[in-house]
């Protein structure tokens, strides 16, 4: 009995023991919540009760040269639904069904999904959303975004490029300078009950969103269209694939235009084009077919794919042997239609050849076996140094995503033929921007310049973030090469075959080609011009490349004259002025005229006192009927065949 007392009086003292050590652990545990803790239960249970919600930020601006806008922002909205809010799930479905233009069946999938919050559509414009914000729907949330918006549609669209839904940059500028124009999203946060409800009347901590940066350009709006329709003009007349077509300034490489015709519509990017379907029907296409399509559209040619230049890259070859001086001006040559190099007879595209020239009468007549014989001379260890020194062993460092690089020989496997058809601009590849960057160096005094289209970051209210600076190369060449080859170049024009690039009063200097794509024996060619004015003190330098032209193909008769076309229009807008030989005035009747005062009178007004006046064609620029400014300007001095441009407000 005693035994079972004691046993008794041992259980109780350890129950109570282990009783009051619970007690303490608990008590310290429950302690060290409350106390060391707390904020950090706090912030949990705060966070428990908050829903957030994202704030678009507004994308920066892309404006051309002039500060037209080319990339802009339209106001939509983006349509969620948040499940433990809905109080009337069937007329959330079937309101939401007839304003999205979705499906029931979408829509109710997405209602019944328990989750914090449901995206349902974004991109929605904001005269759909504000008749669902009207609606007061419980559940239904209605926020404010912005969908990118293309003013011009598919002017230098490969150049500016899109974004996508998260309005994030896909190609081109949109990517390129994504980092400035993104900006930083704000947040909406809300209050909600443990059952996810929002609270009524709680206060909402609100992050504002930080607007992008805006780009501002070295296009020109009106360049590009003058640019545009002259390509679309004979790519069309001549049934091509494409028509590639660049301008830019020589001195600073800043690109005036970019033209990659057919273009695409920047506001329905995911559309195929009829030429990008080139027969297909897109009903039959699969997923990967489509996608193949679509990059294929986007492509900017110019400056992703690569060519056999032809004869424009004679400029090269002939600025490498007047460096060298292994040639004079005054050296005979001999053209019997063709040279023969080792094994290999190669011809001239004169089949009957040229007979006896000197090396003027060589660059004038685009004669292959003069090239070849001066591209003998200069030899392979001297035509590399040049390639090097033009920038055409590298890539131009123009700031577009997907510049490819030249395809060349190494010099060791460079042979007598490989140097001969390498002296006319076959056996290797360039792209048309490295052609053009080398061409630039070669007429503007030797220097190489980096072509680009980004000038300044600016914010919303004008101030600028940075000025975007770009790497120059001098001595390229000596000023006396470049200054010869200019000369040069402007006979091609004036007496070569160039001549159809040639404007009375503009001093056009330039080089054709016709190249024939590989294989040999497709009958397939590429035509191009190369061309730049003013020839003694280059402004403007253009390449145009029409790739299988239908019927003629000469780079002489049909890529030339686009070029004078452009220049017609684009050299006035520059102020370039026309600067007539006597005999260019005797020939086209040219006389002088002081340009009237038309500023701030209408286009009616405009016509009545332009009734006296002959000018060539009048040119309206803007959407209002009042003009702002002209030019040519009040009280200059002009010929009567200048043509005249009015910009309107």
């Amino acid at each position: 009995m005693a035994r079972n007392k004691t046993f008794n009086r041992r259980n109780v003292l350890i129950i109570v023991t282990v009783v009051i050590a619970a007690a303490i652990l608990l008590t310290g545990r429950l302690a060290y919540l409350m106390i060391a803790k707390s904020a950090d239960y706090a912030k949990r249970a705060e966070e428990l009760h908050e829903r957030e919600r994202a704030i678009k930020a507004e994308r920066g601006i892309i404006y051309d040269r002039n500060g037209v806008v080319l990339a802009d922002n339209k106001p939509v909205s983006t349509i969620s639904v948040i499940h433990s809010q809905i109080t009337d799930p069937e007329k959330v479905i079937k309101l939401l069904s007839e304003n999205l233009g979705l499906s029931e069946a979408y829509i109710k999938k997405r209602v019944e999904k328990n989750s914090s919050i449901e995206r349902i559509k974004s991109n929605v414009e904001k005269t759909v959303a504000d008749t669902i914000r009207e609606y007061d729907l419980d559940g239904v949330m209605v926020d404010e975004d912005y969908k990118r918006y293309y003013p011009y549609g598919d002017l230098a669209s490969k150049v500016i490029g899109f974004t996508g839904s998260d309005n994030q940059g896909i190609i081109g500028l949109e990517v390129q300078y994504d980092n400035y124009l993104k900006g930083t999203d704000g947040t909406i946060l809300t209050l909600t009950t443990a059952y996810g409800v929002e609270i009524e009347n709680a206060a909402e901590d609100r992050i504002e969103p930080v607007a992008g940066k805006d780009l501002y350009t070295s296009i020109d709006v009106n360049i590009q269209k003058y640019a545009e329709q002259a390509a679309l003009k004979v790519l069309e007349a001549k049934q091509a694939n494409n028509v590639k077509l660049i301008l830019m300034n020589p001195q600073n490489g800043e690109i005036y235009a970019c033209v990659n015709v057919p273009e695409f519509n920047l506001n329905d990017p995911y559309t195929l084009t009829d030429s990008a379907l080139n027969g297909l029907d897109s009903s039959t296409l699969t997923e990967k077919q489509k996608n193949d399509l679509l990059n294929n559209m986007w492509r900017n040619a110019s400056i992703s794919d690569t060519y056999e230049p032809g004869s424009t890259f004679k400029v090269v070859t002939a600025t490498a042997a007047l460096e060298e001086k292994v040639v004079k001006l005054t050296d005979r040559f001999y053209c019997p239609g063709y040279k023969i190099v080792e094994d290999r007879r190669i011809r001239c595209h004169k089949v009957g050849g040229h007979g006896s020239e000197d090396f003027i009468d060589g660059i004038k007549n685009s004669c292959n076996p003069v090239f070849m014989e001066i591209g003998a001379r200069v030899g392979v260890t001297n035509m590399y140094k040049y390639f090097g020194r033009l920038g055409l062993m590298r890539k131009t460092g123009v700031d577009l995503p997907g510049e490819a690089k030249s395809i060349m020989h190494k010099p060791e496997n460079v042979g007598a033929v490989e140097l001969a058809t390498m002296s006319f601009g076959q056996s290797f590849q360039i792209t048309p921007l490295q052609l053009l960057v080398a061409a630039s160096s070669i007429v503007n005094g030797g220097k190489i310049v980096t072509p680009h289209f980004g000038v300044e970051i600016k914010n919303k209210d004008g101030s600028i973030v940075k000025t975007l600076k770009y790497k120059e190369e001098a001595g390229a060449v000596s000023k006396e090469t470049s200054d010869l080859m200019k000369q040069l170049l402007e006979t091609v024009v004036s007496e070569g075959t160039g001549n159809r690039a040639y404007l009375a009063g503009y001093h056009i200097g330039g080089k054709t080609a016709t190249s024939e794509k590989l294989p040999r024996s497709s009958n397939k060619y590429i035509s191009s011009f190369l061309g730049f004015a003013p020839a003694d003190n280059p402004q403007i330098i253009g390449i145009i490349l029409i790739d299988e032209p239908v019927g003629i193909y000469y780079g002489g008769t049909i890529a030339a004259p686009v070029v004078a076309e452009v220049y017609e229009d684009v050299l006035p807008y520059l102020g370039i002025q026309p600067q007539y030989t006597e005999e260019e005035i005797k020939k086209n009747n040219i006389g002088t005229m002081i340009m009237p005062d038309l500023i701030g009178m209408t286009k009616a007004e405009v016509k009545k006192m332009l009734k006296d006046y002959t000018f060539k064609e009048v040119y309206y620029d803007g959407e209002g009927d009042k003009v702002k400014s002209q030019f040519p300007l009040q009280g200059e001095e002009i010929n009567n065949n200048s043509n005249l441009i009015l910009y309107m407000e």
